[in-house]
Order: structure tokens, then C-alpha cells, then sequence
């Protein structure tokens, strides 16, 4: 196999007019005693009139108004707020949004409103324009509320992750 592609690579080298004068002499002298070296060379040398003597093809004047004809003719997908449906959209929105108030509804439950002289808010009143003073944990005390949160995290990752994976695509399909 090895040889093969020996002897066809010195004998595009002869026929291209790469080689030496003594490689040469070397390749016609092989030429005219092996039979398999003439066999190859006639080979080749068929491949490489066949090569020179075809011609490109060049497309017609008319080509591009052809091929925008044809486009034409086929079905255009419409535009998406044609095949969305709105009503899904707007009860996603609902479900959304009703998820943000009862979660708001739930952290405001969990605070203590009754006046036992020590303050269960999670702002210290003497101190209210200093936001730093705000104790989140009365809002996340629950194993439920912190599950929800986590479960929240992870959903978001997932919808970040495909997003930046749709954006990759793009990037390598205009490439």
C-alpha cells in the first residue's frame, strides 16, 4: 500500500514537472519496464486531461432571479405572533405573578404584629431609613420557603444555561 502511494505521488511529481533530472530519467526508465508503473501513468495522466479539459460551469445571467422566483412559490413561515398563543403567554404571566404575591403574602404573614414590648419586625423602628438593619430570617425560617427558593435557583439556572446554549448556536451558525 505503501508503495502504491509512493509510486503515484512520484509519478504526479513527473507528470506535474516537480521532480529533478535524475528522478526523471529514474521514473521513465520504470515507466518503460514495469507494467504497473505504464498502467499508472496512463491512469493518471487520463485523470489529469479529464481535470484540465472540464470546464466550470458558469451560471446563467438569469440565476438569482430564478432562485428568488422559486423561493417564492414555497410556503414562508409566518411571523410568530401569528402561531403563539396569547392566552398561554398571559397564563403564564398570571401563574407568575400570583407565585411572587403569595410568596410576599406568606413573608409578611410570618411577622409578628402584636405588641408584647418587644418588637418582632424584622425592622428595628428606631432605625428605619438604615436598610442594613432588615432581619431576613424572619421571612426565610422555613424549611418550605427555602426548598421553594432553592427549587427557584436551579429553574433559573436551567433557563440561563439554555438561553447562553441557544445564543452559542446562533453565534456558530453566522460563522
Amino acid at each position: 500500500m505503501n508503495t502504491d502511494n509512493n509510486m503515484e505521488a512520484r509519478l504526479w511529481e513527473y507528470i506535474d514537472g516537480w521532480c529533478d533530472a535524475d528522478e526523471k530519467s529514474v521514473i521513465e526508465e520504470l515507466i518503460r519496464q514495469d507494467k504497473a508503473w505504464s498502467g499508472k501513468y496512463r491512469e493518471l495522466l487520463d485523470l489529469k486531461r479529464l481535470i484540465l479539459s472540464d470546464e466550470l460551469e458558469q451560471p446563467s445571467m438569469r440565476f438569482t432571479k430564478n432562485v428568488m422566483d422559486e423561493i417564492s412559490r414555497l410556503h414562508i413561515a409566518p411571523a410568530a405572533k401569528t402561531y403563539i398563543n396569547k392566552n398561554i403567554i398571559r397564563g403564564l404571566a398570571i401563574f407568575f405573578v400570583s407565585m411572587i404575591v403569595g410568596f410576599l403574602a406568606y413573608g409578611f404573614g410570618q411577622i409578628n404584629f402584636r405588641s408584647t414590648g418587644e418588637s418582632k419586625l424584622p425592622v428595628d423602628i428606631s432605625k428605619i431609613d438604615l436598610p442594613q438593619n432588615i432581619d431576613y430570617s424572619v421571612f426565610f425560617n422555613n424549611n418550605y420557603v427555602n426548598a421553594f427558593m432553592m427549587l427557584n435557583m436551579i429553574l433559573g439556572l436551567f433557563l440561563l444555561d439554555q438561553f447562553l446554549e441557544r445564543k452559542k448556536k446562533k453565534k456558530w451558525q453566522h460563522r
